[in-house]
Order: structure tokens, then sequence, then C-alpha cells
């Protein structure tokens, strides 16, 4: 038996929106429309409430093993028919006195074994070795150094670019065990003891942005814990349709739409499974779109052939209540309620009243991990959708959410399963409070900051550097983190130089955990700049609507569009007197979880900045140069 320890699991709330799908005595069906006997192989992934956990699990299934999710306490009697068992990653340090432990029989069961971060952390402890808090802390990609033999590694390269978010590592092994692999910064980033089969890796297998690790979890798969690997999901979007009917229970839908892929994708299933005259799609103008957008969604939606679309244009109540907020989890919570309260009007007016509806969302599963939706998960930034007034529904049995266990990537094959055009379904993902939480707001005057210790380290690289007094949100060692962003300016534009410095100061520094460096000007005089009071207002947002604009064209025009998996634009109320500065922020990714810059040519960026310094109000252009982690992919 194997055990995989992973991080966040399933959402707040499933046990009310779900039928049980973990112990149905003779078949188990799961959200990724599988349906398969008791006697196939499985594997255990234990939560402690890492970012990916749940990844963990789908990797797995990908690979052809079925793995269900526990929490990370589970006894070790419920794994009994389990071929392994992995331990994931965790936002708690080893030595938190609160920090979620596996029960100790678990090392006394003789299973096959992967940990994963803090389950890494936790077999080294737990078996006799030792752990310490780091000197620096390692977030983003590092080099991994394959040593000696070890079927962990069996097929694969000696050197791995894997992906790092921690603090606390490993000083020594247990008894038996091996180093198996190190980076510049971890000394022990991968050990193992063959003869036991259990293995504990300081980096992430899981994430896109370590290219080696499916193989690596294929070798433990398959070489630790004996798995034939066999196993295949069936049609999922049917089974999704059963699930939609359960759920809805004889009641008609409404649904929020953005016009962007989730909502959309989850409509398209909530019409198939209920015919289009019970599901209803509202799209709300909230005042905070994209230039164009309300228009170019009415046009789109008309040729689906899924229904009416009704437009209800809140713009005015949206705007009315941000007014002076400027802390980003306040909007968060204010937009959230907002939409709800739309609903309730919509729902009250006479053709609805009387009658037994819900709500329908496009949640995704990022969205709820990253709002503290699972187990001993911590709160990265709370979405939308997962307010209180939506958990309120959640337990009312009054929210149907069919794609909530999905990734972005997933929910484009479902839609291509179900027909929908290729135009709708490669659109940059889009945040439902949308240009509300990229325009950052401030409530004081304050101008730069100098840290000589930064400044040291970007003055070796051939850079200048500040700190702008603006706080955004990070991801670190799956917490929280809310901390200054350094600028660099200066210098030669140097992908080359600028990515492994940015790595570097937000690993040696916790109080920044995001760099961007300057397009235009090239060079800045801090002191002539500062921070300025700023909140939302309809002249912020054109603003940022025009710069937004500016960008889309950019990246269609010059065949990246496809290329980058999303590019913010953001607004911060920073520049001279009356102006603003624009942040571009360019990633690739897969699955939202872990995204790396998008390394745009430097010549088009350049003059992409000239273009949107000539806005009126815009002062200067940035470019996020953080990957995430440390950073998030939003600001706010």
């Amino acid at each position: 038996m194997a055990v995989l320890w992973g991080g966040g699991c399933k959402p707040e709330g499933w046990a009310k929106l779900e039928l049980s799908k973990q112990f149905v005595p003779d078949v188990v069906l799961n959200s990724f429309g599988a349906l398969g006997r008791r006697g196939m192989e499985r594997i255990a992934v234990l939560d402690s409430g890492g970012q990916y956990c749940h990844l963990i699990a789908r990797k797995i299934r990908e690979l052809g093993v079925y793995a269900e999710i526990f929490p990370v306490g589970v006894s070790p009697d419920r794994l009994r028919g389990h071929k392994g068992v992995i331990l994931s990653g965790g936002p708690a340090s080893v030595f938190g006195d609160a920090s979620p432990q596996p029960n100790p029989l678990l090392f006394e069961a003789g299973m096959p074994m992967l940990g994963i971060c803090y389950g890494h952390q936790l077999i080294a402890r737990y078996l006799g070795g030792s752990v310490e808090r780091g000197r620096t802390h390692e977030f983003g990609s590092a080099t991994l150094r394959v040593r000696g033999d070890s079927g962990l590694f069996d097929g694969l390269a000696r050197e791995h670019r894997v992906w790092m978010s921690h603090g606390d590592h490993v000083v020594s092994l247990p008894k038996g065990f091996e180093v198996l692999g190190d980076t510049s910064e971890c000394a022990v980033a991968a050990m193992g003891h063959e003869r036991q089969g259990v293995y504990g890796l300081q980096f992430h297998p899981e994430v896109v942005h370590t290219p080696g690790g499916s193989g690596m979890l294929g070798n433990f798969l398959r070489h630790a814990c004996g798995c034939a690997m066999d196993w295949r999901p069936t049609d999922r979007a049917e089974t999704l349709v059963r699930q939609i009917r359960a759920e809805a229970g004889g009641r008609r839908v409404l649904f929020f739409l953005s016009g962007g892929v989730d909502s959309t994708v989850a409509y398209a299933l909530a019409v198939r499974a209920l015919g289009a005259r019970n599901v209803e799609a509202v799209y709300v103008d909230t005042g905070f779109m994209r230039d164009g957008e309300t228009t170019a969604i009415e046009r789109a939606f008309s040729a689906l052939d899924l229904g009416r679309l009704r437009v209800e244009d809140a713009s005015d109540r949206f705007m009315g209540r941000l007014e002076g907020v400027v802390d980003p989890e306040r909007k968060r919570e204010i937009i959230g309620r907002a939409f709800v309260d739309v609903q309730d009007d919509i729902l009250s007016a006479g053709c609805y009243a009387g009658q037994d509806w819900i709500l329908g969302q496009g949640t995704i599963y990022p969205d709820t991990i990253e709002s503290g939706g699972t187990n001993a998960s911590d709160v990265i930034k709370t979405h939308h959708n997962r307010v209180d007034r939506i958990h309120k529904l959640i337990d009312e049995g009054r929210l149907i959410e069919p794609l909530s266990e999905f990734y972005k990537d997933e929910v484009r094959d479902l839609g291509r399963s179900l027909g929908l055009p290729a135009r709708l379904l490669e659109r940059h993902p889009f945040p439902g409070p949308g240009l509300a939480i990229r325009c950052i707001c401030a409530t004081r005057v304050e101008g730069p900051e100098t840290d000589e210790a930064i400044g040291s380290v970007a003055g070796r690289s051939g850079y200048s550097a500040f700190l702008l007094p603006l706080r955004s949100v990070g991801v670190q060692g799956d917490s929280r983190s809310y901390a200054r962003l350094t600028v660099l300016h200066g210098g030669e534009f140097d992908y080359g130089r600028l990515l492994p410095l940015s790595t570097r100061i937000t690993n040696e520094f916790r109080h920044t955990n995001r760099v961007a460096a300057a397009l235009s000007p090239r060079a800045i005089e801090p002191r002539d700049w500062a921070l300025k009071p700023a909140t939302l207002t309809a002249a912020r947002v054109r603003v940022l609507q025009r710069a937004d604009r500016a960008v889309r064209d950019y990246l269609r025009r010059e065949g990246l569009y496809e290329r980058t998996w999303q590019c913010p634009v953001v607004m911060l109320p920073w520049g001279r007197v009356g102006g603003e500065t624009l942040a571009l922020r360019p990633v690739t990714s897969v699955d939202g979880m872990t995204a790396a810059v998008a390394q745009l040519p430097a010549d088009g960026l350049f003059a992409l900045a000239d273009r949107l310094v000539g806005i009126d109000g815009v002062d200067s252009v940035l470019l996020d140069i953080s990957n995430k982690p440390p950073s998030t992919i939003e600001w706010e």
C-alpha cells in the first residue's frame, strides 16, 4: 500500500452539495466523470491544507490510477486496499503547535509513501530525521541535481527544473534514507529509502512548472506501488449532466454569466441537463467590464443557441457600493454580495415570483482553494463567489457549481466536448469582479522607500531598486502574504538577469513578494514620484479600459495572445502629480495554480509601453516579473 500526502482538498459545502462518493459499496463516482468498481487500484492522497492537494489527485488520475483524498489525520485502517499514500504540502510549519499531523500508526503500516513539501518534512521528522527553519525561503523555479540511482528518477534526466514553495527544510535524514537530489538552496531536495519505497520531495512534482514531475510520480506509482496504471475516466460531460439533474431536484437555475469560459461551460452543461426553459442566463454589467465587453458578449451568446441572455445593467449599484473602498478583500466581499442582491431582485420580479429557483455559478477549483475552502488551507484571497452570502446559499442547498472540482484546462476540454466555439474557449481568464480588482486604491500620500539590502542585491546585477508603499497579495509556502512591491529600473532589459534576480529578492526578503521592472521610463527618480490617495472612480476605470484594450490588441496583432495564459493590466495610483502607473502581468500557465512570467519580445514591450504612456493620466509602465508563487496572478 502506498500513501500520497497532498495539500488542499474538497471545498467547503461538498457534503451538502453532492452524494457521498468515497464510500458507496460497489461503485465509485468521481467529479472527473469516472465510474469505477471497488477493487480497482487506488492511491490515497492525504490533505494537509496545501494549495496543490487536489492537483496531486488529478495528476495521479491522469497517470492511470484512481486517487482519493483523505484528511491528513485519517486512520490507517481506512486506507486498507490502497496501493500507496502521498502526503501533501500545506501552509503550516512542522514547528507549529496547531500544524496538521498524521496518525503515527501510518508510519508503521509498511506502505509505499511519497511526501511532498510539508509532507516531505513530516516523513523526516516522524522517521527520526530533523527539520530546521531556513535562513532564506525558496519560491518559484530551481534546478534539481539528481544524486545516485533511484527508481524515482528512472529514465529521467540528471537535472530538472522544479517548482519550490517552502521555508523549512530537512537537514538530517532518517535512518536508511539517502539524499536523492539537491538544489543550490536546498541540500535535501529529494530523499528516499529504496527498499521500503518511501520518498520525500521538497519541491512540487504535481505542478506544470516541474516538467519532469509526471515522470517522477509515474515512477513512484509503477515501481514503489506496483500499479498497473490502467484506470481511465469515462465521459465526464454526461456524468456532470446526471449530477446537475440530481442537485437541481426539479428546481430551475439562475446562472450569472460573465461571458468567460467557466460560466459559459457551466451554463451549457445546465442547459443540456435541464433544458433551456429551466435555466435562465443573466449577464450583469457591473461597470467594471472591459471596453466593449457587453456588446461582444451579447453577440457571442446569440450564436450559441442556448437560450436567451438577459442583460442587467447594475453599474450604478456596484460603483455606488464601492465608493471610497480601498481594501481589496472588502472590495471582493461587496461585489459578491451585490451579485446575490441582483439575483434576489430578479427573482422577486413578477415572472419569477413564487417559483423555486437556485443559483448556478461557474466556480472552478482554484477559486475554492485560494478562498481557504478546504481543511487546513489558508485564505490567499477571497473570491467574489465565496463570500458569506454564497456560503449561506451553500448551507441551504441552493447553489449549483458543476465545475467546482475542475481546473481551467479541463473546463476548456469540457467545452470542446459540448461543441462550444474555440473563440470562446480560448479567451484569456477574466476575474468576476472585473477591473475593480485591477484598479489599486490607496488612502494617503507616500513616497517610495529605499532598502539598502535589496538595492545592494539589485546593484550587483546592474539595476537600481526601490520599494513602493503599496502591498499586493502573494502565495508563499501555501500561505497568504501581503507585502511590498519592489521596482527595478535602469540597466539592460535582459530576462536572463531580471528573472533570477526577481526570484532571489522574493526568496531572501519576506517584506516583498512581487518584483516589477520599469519599461517606460526605463530609469526613474523616486523622489519625483509618490503614491497618492485614490479610490474606484468611473474616470480611473475608463483609463484602465483603454489600456486593457491596447494590450489585448497588441497581443493579437503580434501573434502572442495564444502564447500567454493571461495578461492582466493593473493600475496603481503612483506617479507624478495626478498621474497613474500601469503594470503589465503576462504569464503562462495551464491550470492557474502556478504561473511563470511570459517572456514577451522586448522591442514590442517597449513600443507598447510608449503607447500606453500616451494615454491621458498615465505616467509610467511596469512589467511584473514575478512567478506564482510567490506572487498571485492578480495583484488583489
